[in-house]
């Protein structure tokens, strides 16, 4: 199974009206970021634990850790959790910036330093959704 249908089956297993929601998300992140590579991880670890929620990631960086190594990774997450919907945005090395920058005008969303959880896509403000992830994008390009 390709990328592409791992997505479409993780979207289309969420219980309404979580997965309309997802569906307009992974839409939308994709018009906001056309042409970036897609990810999906099954939350699993390599002896098949589940160690997360399943996630589908948005456009790579780098990271590097501190000895001095380096792995390739998503920008941007998507993900269902059991109040409702996760966006990961990261890369970003002010962890308060996005709730210092968005926590205010995003809605009703808990916002800590990569992550902005939300019950439902009509309890936020998309456009401040959408200049969110842009920031977090232009952040870990310009690395």
């Amino acid at each position: 199974m390709n990328i592409e249908e791992q997505i479409e089956n993780y979207i289309a297993s969420q219980p309404e009206p979580k997965r309309s929601d997802m569906q307009a998300l992974h839409t939308y992140i994709l018009q906001l970021l056309p042409g970036c590579r897609l990810w999906f991880l099954d939350g699993k670890n390599s002896e098949n634990k589940t160690v997360s929620n399943p996630n589908i990631g948005y456009g790579m960086y780098t990271i590097k850790y501190a000895d001095g190594k380096t792995r390739e990774f998503y920008q941007i997450g998507l993900s269902a959790n059991t109040t409702g919907i996760s966006i990961y945005i990261l890369g970003m090395e002010d962890k308060l910036y996005l709730a210092r920058t968005y926590g205010k005008t995003l809605g009703k969303a808990s916002v800590s330093g990569y992550c902005i959880k939300f019950k439902t896509l009509k309890d936020i403000h998309i456009d401040i959704l959408a200049a969110a992830i842009q920031d977090g994008v232009n952040f870990t390009n310009a690395r």
